[in-house]
């Protein structure tokens, strides 16, 4: 018997680091699979259109949330963001363990649809590093100061969470979002009928 799949939700205020953490757990980890969401926004200088984002437009976006085709979605920024319900389902169908890089809205979503999701937010070590490190992306003062108002907002709503991640050292960080991945693995809840039927085989 094959085991489902276990659908992660990772979130973090911009700027805390999520898509560096995310690409390395992933570059470890081979049953690990990042959705790739679908996006109203621009498309920036060197990012490929189905790795980075889906990017498409606003009327075909609102045609999709008509349809039902995502498994969340969010107006961030100005823009659009959603999760495709189709790919999701059927990574977890065929046991591929799934990676959402979502906010705190769009987490609320998907619990209340996919119960099991493991959420974890990822909190930087101060708000002073973390405007820091906005700043250090070359982002515009006007966007900065939008984006820590926000971010005080976003953090607010990290309880909500079943694992809390402090960003603080890179490597230690990364090591705790692997543990997290294993223990989800080896929680009797999350794959019951998978287990039951091996302890069943162990006790024939």
């Amino acid at each position: 018997m094959q085991r489902r799949g276990i659908l992660f939700v990772i979130s973090a205020p911009s700027g805390g680091g999520k898509t560096t953490l995310v690409r390395a757990l992933t570059a470890n980890d081979d049953g690990l699979r990042v959705s790739v969401s679908h996006t109203t926004r621009p498309q920036r200088r060197g990012e490929q259109d189905g790795v980075a984002y889906h990017f498409i437009d606003a009327a075909t976006f609102e045609k999709m949330i008509s349809a039902q085709a995502f498994l969340e979605f969010a107006h961030v920024f100005d823009h659009y963001y959603g999760t495709s319900r189709q790919w999701v389902e059927q990574q977890l169908a065929a046991g591929v363990d799934v990676v959402l890089e979502i906010d705190w809205q769009g987490a609320r979503q998907v619990r209340a649809l996919v119960p099991g999701t493991v959420g974890i937010y990822i909190l930087p070590p101060s708000m002073e590093i973390l405007e820091q490190r906005l700043r250090g992306r070359g982002d515009p003062d006007q966007q900065i100061v939008r984006r820590m108002r926000d971010a005080r907002s976003e953090i607010s709503h990290c309880r909500e969470y079943d694992y809390l991640v402090f960003n603080d050292d890179l490597a230690r960080t990364q090591a705790d979002l692997e543990a997290i991945v294993s223990a989800a693995r080896c929680d009797y809840r999350l794959q019951r009928a998978v287990a039951d039927a091996r302890v069943a085989e162990l006790l024939r």
